[in-house]
């Protein structure tokens, strides 16, 4: 998780940090990519890293820092999605159930989704988005 002083993009609650942490034992390095499109698209994909290829159409919002996990997690988003998101903060959760199975935790019975909020006044000029 990240540093509470430290301004973030998107963070991670306890519980997608410990699936996080099983998920890259078994898989090692990962990434998250939310696309917006089919297949619980609005749902955040989490990849082994390297899996999904990234490019101009997608936005690098952050790396998640997990204890117990050498590697950051890369957190990104399809450009056209980042447009109808990039005033909010986003945060990685876990839920039961099972989402699309192109993610990682697929098997495991669950599934990560995101929480939001709008940003701050202070998180918006920080990150240049008046």
């Amino acid at each position: 998780m990240a540093d509470p002083g430290e301004r973030t993009r998107v963070d991670l609650t306890g519980g997608a940090a410990d699936l996080l942490r099983r998920l890259t034992g078994r898989h090692g390095p990962l990434m998250f990519h939310q696309s917006g499109g089919c297949c619980d698209g609005s749902a955040p994909m989490c990849y082994p890293r390297g899996d999904f290829l990234t490019g101009d159409a997608d936005v690098h919002l952050g790396d998640l820092a997990v204890d117990g996990v050498p590697d950051p997690v890369e957190f990104w988003m399809s450009a056209s999605q980042y447009e109808y998101w990039k005033h909010t903060h986003l945060t990685v959760d876990v839920v039961a159930g099972r989402g699309s199975g192109f993610s990682v935790e697929a098997p495991e019975g669950v599934r990560f989704l995101i929480r939001s909020r709008l940003m701050t006044q202070e998180e918006l000029e920080a990150f240049d988005l008046l």
